[in-house]
């Protein structure tokens, strides 16, 4: 990403730090990627990648798990939730909703996957979430763990990327590596990213944007 150096980016993320007032909750910090000339409503345009971070936000990720058998026995030794064949058979919209509110990312036993897909997908697009198979004979506890520093990179409506890169309590050279990753990422979605990627802007939660010198 040389068209992003990396001063500029560390340099925006401590101006964005500094800036933001202070609040009685841990808050994120989010990048927010500004495309031109990309229409998410092409398959061109639609992004829609799972990126895993290199430094993981120091705020809980809560991973829920859909399976059966021993990989259900085995989830809950380190999953915030597992669900199994006979609990999912029985949820319905209502529980749906709480489940895609309650967790992060949903893993699913890959026989489970159209099951889960029908009854729990509904509830989990609208929220940027999507059942994430687990395949055979997968390390459960290694996979679970692996999702903690996972985040959605995703268009929606607008042509724009819009994702957390971690905490405020992460230093600015964590956050920049995290920052790097994401956009690497959109780097081999776009055809021209120099030209494609407008502006970068960083922020916390409740604090104001701060754009990152591209050049």
């Amino acid at each position: 990403m040389s068209f992003v150096p990396r001063d500029n980016m560390i340099d925006a993320i401590k101006k964005a730090l500094a800036y933001s007032p202070k609040r009685n909750f841990k808050q994120s910090v989010e990048m927010i990627v500004v495309l031109r000339d990309v229409d998410p409503r092409t398959p061109e345009g639609r992004i829609r990648e799972i990126v895993f971070l290199p430094h993981p936000p120091r705020k809980h990720v809560t991973i829920c798990v859909v399976a059966d058998g021993d990989v259900a026995v085995k989830a809950k030794e380190v999953a915030d939730r597992v669900i199994t064949r006979e609990e999912l058979q029985g949820i319905d919209r209502k529980t749906a909703k709480k489940v895609a509110q309650f967790c992060d990312w949903v893993l699913v036993k890959t026989d489970l996957m159209g099951l889960a897909g029908r009854i729990l997908g509904p509830a989990l697009g609208p929220r940027g979430k999507i059942p994430v198979p687990m395949p055979p004979n997968v390390d459960v506890k290694a996979y679970v763990e692996r999702y903690r520093s996972a985040v959605m990179v995703r268009t929606r409506d607008q042509p724009q990327v819009m994702v957390r890169i971690g905490t405020e309590d992460m230093s600015p050279e964590e956050l920049a590596d995290n920052a790097y990753k994401v956009l690497q990422t959109l780097e081999g979605k776009l055809r021209n990213p120099t030209y494609n990627i407008a502006k970068i802007i960083v922020k916390t939660t409740m604090g104001p944007p701060v754009e990152v010198r591209l050049r």
